[in-house]
């Protein structure tokens, strides 16, 4: 790297033509080193782009002195036994085990000890035979069947109950048509075909439309909500799984773009009053609501500028953002003083201008269209600077959660399902494994049986979220 008196130097004794040359160049190799310092822990790429060079594990949390493990007065868990077992099997004691050979078969009993054993029933399909009576009627003289119950329509059919069960290895545990079927055989002796699970899977994602009408103006009313979007698969295209959380809600949705075409499109955010915490993409501040940012995608930016590019302004500002969060949560429900706040806020914009002294905008370049590029440093600080509002409500705000954590960990399945599967064959597919997850976290969520969820909506009974409080 050039350093600047060595530029001066040069400019006095080459023609200065050399000398934004030699910039450009610089600038253009110290990207493509830093590019190449990229990793899951300083910057937005997920842990799986990491290939086999893995970097050392490390924590964006400050020590807390504790040691690992469960802390005192942690209650723990472990099997107990049940006082009302299934079967009780009585062992009788006929003859002494001491040696001696006493017979005891006629001793009045002491008491009893009990060990209990949990294990699986044998594990079978169960059919139930519907007979509807036939008889003629004298008046009519014609043959009239008594109707059978609702939902049994065919000679032969799978129940409900058994439905929910492919539906919950299907989309909770995400294993794939031809493995599922394979169990059914293996477990149930009874042989699955894939048509059949994808039969069951259109009926339940049919059943699932008043739930998901229900969801989405339930998210309109949140007073505050987690936004995110994922790339997914889908018929060997880029689409993107969009999402929106709360603590007892969760709606996907899968759209071809990313940006506001498809949030207008979906319709929650459009007319969401309240607050949206999200990852800063552009797109989001085009929406009329309050914002949060999730500032665990700063700390990690801020870790690559520290460590990588070593600019003096990014562990300071790291270290800041940490005191905060520190000192909100140490104050529980309770808002900070105004002016422990005024003070952490002038020295977060003192360390952002600081940043910006030392990044400048680069001017536009004479005869080439379109905006300069800009440095990933001047990017990020000016992120902090325009988007402070947003950056810093968890400071004037409790209730405003210091990351997007949420949505994250709701969108983490969709990962797991493309790593198993690769891809969705068609775009209702996709929509319909969104609809069915969407049905199953926020049930979860709410402590719903996931299996009772499923064959109540297979029954178009299914679980419906109530209104926030």
């Amino acid at each position: 790297m050039w350093t600047a008196e060595q530029l001066t130097t040069l400019a006095d004794t080459q023609p200065r033509t050399l000398v934004p040359i030699i910039l450009a160049m610089q600038t253009r190799l110290q990207s493509l080193e830093s590019r190449g310092a990229l990793h899951s822990q300083n910057s937005s790429k997920p842990p799986s782009s990491d290939g086999y060079l893995k970097p050392a594990p490390k924590s964006l949390r400050e020590k807390s002195g504790r040691k690992p493990g469960g802390q005192n007065g942690h209650p723990g868990s472990t099997l107990r036994p049940t006082p009302s077992p299934d079967d009780v099997m009585t062992h009788p004691l006929t003859a002494c085990p001491c040696g001696c050979g006493k017979d005891l078969r006629r001793l009045p009993l002491v008491r009893y000890e009990r060990r209990q054993v949990f294990d699986l029933p044998d594990i079978r399909l169960a059919v139930t035979e519907h007979r509807a009576e036939v008889k003629i009627c004298p008046c009519c003289t014609r043959e009239q069947v008594a109707p059978f119950p609702q939902g049994v329509n065919a000679p032969a059919q799978y129940g409900p109950r058994f439905k929910s069960w492919l539906s919950y290895w299907r989309h909770q545990q995400l294993l794939p048509l031809d493995r599922l079927a394979q169990m059914c055989q293996d477990l149930l002796g009874q042989p699955v075909s894939e048509a059949t699970i994808q039969g069951v899977e259109v009926e339940l994602d049919a059943a699932l439309a008043p739930f998901e009408a229900r969801l989405r103006d339930l998210l309109r009313q949140a007073p505050l909500a987690h936004f995110d979007e994922t790339g997914v698969r889908v018929a060997g295209r880029l689409h993107w799984l969009h999402g929106a959380s709360t603590d007892a809600l969760t709606w996907y949705g899968v759209h071809a773009k990313r940006g506001s075409k498809a949030m207008d499109e979906f319709g929650i955010l459009p007319r969401f009053h309240g607050r949206a915490v999200h990852d800063c993409l552009e797109s989001y501040f085009r929406y009329r609501c309050d914002h949060g940012t999730c500032n665990a995608h700063l700390l990690r930016e801020l870790v690559f500028m520290d460590e990588v590019l070593h600019e003096p302004w990014a562990r300071p500002l790291r270290r800041l953002l940490l005191s905060m969060l520190q000192a909100v949560r140490a104050r529980g429900p309770e808002p900070l003083s105004r002016r422990r706040i005024a003070a952490c806020t002038r020295r977060y914009r003192a360390l952002v201008a600081k940043g910006l002294r030392r990044h400048p905008r680069q001017d536009p370049i004479p005869r080439r269209r379109g905006r300069p590029r800009q440095s990933k440093a001047h990017n990020l600080l000016c992120r902090l600077h325009h988007h402070e509002i947003s950056v810093l409500a968890f400071l004037h705000d409790p209730s405003v959660p210091f990351t997007n954590n949420l949505i994250e960990r709701d969108l983490r399945m969709s990962k797991v399902q493309q790593k198993i599967s690769g891809t969705f064959r068609t775009l209702a597919g996709a929509r319909r494994f969104a609809r069915i997850r969407a049905y199953i976290s926020t049930a979860r969520k709410n402590r719903c049986n996931i299996l009772d969820g499923l064959s109540a909506a297979l029954q178009h009974q299914p679980f419906m979220p109530r209104a926030h409080a």
